[in-house]
């Protein structure tokens, strides 16, 4: 029921009291308030089901059926409804009686001819003045009311079977997946080769396995190696020799020949014996014999 307005001596017309349009607007704002209606309205439609995603907290509409098809019934129902220049509170409106009818079937398992039912009630009183019976969508006027039932007529009420199965049937999980063996290039180092020049693209094989002579030498400067000039420098071979005469080279090396020598020389004089002695050994068996 509506309250009643206050009349202001002061002023020449009927002023409805502030608490009484707030308690009009009441059933406007059950799902998204003012403020959300205002950002909807500035959006386009890609902007209104991004904002309802987040006022709605609908956080997996890509891979959720449910949350998909529930972001698709209050878009559609807010661009319809704007499309008809619905103002913020009609629109509030709109958003609260979709929401009614969804909750219906979810959790109060309602049948199609109770929620409609509960749709006439809740749009009664529209059009009429000071009406006993109030759904408190008095905002409405009779052409926006018609224009809504017809709506509902084509979009919740005739596919309601399919909402009924959304929230009824539990559905499998289905996880998609796919196992692929991907065989990896060994690394050039031992015992393994680098790949050769001819199998590889030539821009590849000079940037990874080719290495420019100017370059390998600046990496191993950088890498903290010796420079090159001391590299040189160590690698100078030095005369072992250096401060010996001739005459020492040729004492050294006579002691060495003969120390040899008379080593070979002893070495052949035993094998000889030992021959000598089995060649005796045989004649003496061959006389005896």
């Amino acid at each position: 029921m509506r309250k009643p307005f206050h009349f202001h001596q002061d002023a020449p017309l009927w002023i409805p009291d502030e608490d009484a349009v707030k308690e009009e607007e009441a059933m406007a704002w059950k799902l998204l308030s003012l403020t959300q209606i205002n950002i909807l309205l500035e959006q386009d439609i890609a902007g209104v089901q991004s904002y309802m995603e987040m006022f709605l907290n609908m956080k997996e509409p890509l891979t959720s059926l449910k949350q998909a098809v529930l972001l698709d019934y209050y878009v559609s129902g807010f661009w319809w409804a704007k499309a008809l220049e619905f103002t913020p509170v009609q629109l509030g409106g709109l958003l609260t009686l979709l929401n009614m009818l969804m909750n219906n079937i979810e959790t109060q398992h309602m049948t199609l001819e109770d929620n409609i039912q509960e749709l006439r009630n809740a749009m009664a009183g529209i059009g009429r003045r000071n009406s006993e019976k109030s759904g408190g969508f008095e905002f409405f006027t009779v052409d926006q009311a018609k224009a809504i039932i017809n709506y509902l007529k084509i979009s919740i009420f005739q596919h309601y079977t399919l909402y009924e199965f959304l929230f009824y049937t539990p559905r499998e999980e289905i996880v998609l997946g796919d196992e692929n063996v991907v065989e990896l290039v060994k690394p050039a180092d031992s015992p393994f080769p680098a790949p050769l020049e001819e199998g590889l693209a030539n821009n590849i094989y000079s940037k990874f396995i080719a290495q420019i002579p100017g370059e390998e030498d600046a990496t191993k400067e950088m890498e903290g190696g010796v420079p090159l000039e001391e590299e040189a420098e160590a690698e100078t071979i030095v005369d072992p020799l250096t401060g010996y005469t001739i005459e020492d080279v040729q004492m050294v090396l006579g002691q060495l020949t003969g120390e040899m020598l008379s080593g070979i020389q002893t070495e052949i004089n035993e094998r000889l014996q030992t021959q000598q002695e089995a060649y005796s050994a045989r004649i003496d068996k061959l006389k005896k014999a």
